[in-house]
């Protein structure tokens, strides 16, 4: 009887600890701009990098699938280290030495950016 006691209350653990494990990840679309296979290599390296269990870009609709757990990582993190690699996400862009770096079929139209709006007094 002890020993089936034991057993209940260690699968119960089990259970308990995967599921507290699930709650902790968080899977997210973000959008990344490029072109190419190279393209998608980089941006998934990049995401895994900045702590993403797992990370799969989508050329066509550029957009990243990424799945990170929240105590190690966040959607900033993971979408500044694709910037810094030279590729722009929805919140960031990338800076311009980081995306001149990059080789030519990498090359991607650039996001729009908003002019400022300058009050004139016409």
């Amino acid at each position: 009887m002890k020993s089936f006691s034991f057993i209940a209350i260690m699968l119960s653990a089990i259970l308990f600890g995967e599921q507290s494990i699930a709650q902790s990840n968080k899977t997210e679309s973000i959008k990344v701009w490029g072109n190419c296979g190279m393209c998608k290599k980089r941006i998934e390296k990049s995401a895994k990098s900045a702590g993403a269990i797992s990370a799969s870009w989508d050329a066509e609709k550029l957009e990243l699938q990424v799945m990170y757990d929240e105590k190690e990582s966040n959607s900033m993190k993971i979408q500044q280290s694709i910037a810094k690699a030279g590729y722009d996400t929805q919140d960031i862009t990338a800076d311009d030495k980081a995306y001149d770096k990059l080789s030519g079929c990498c090359k991607y139209e650039r996001k729009a950016t908003i002019p400022s709006i300058i009050n004139s007094n016409h």
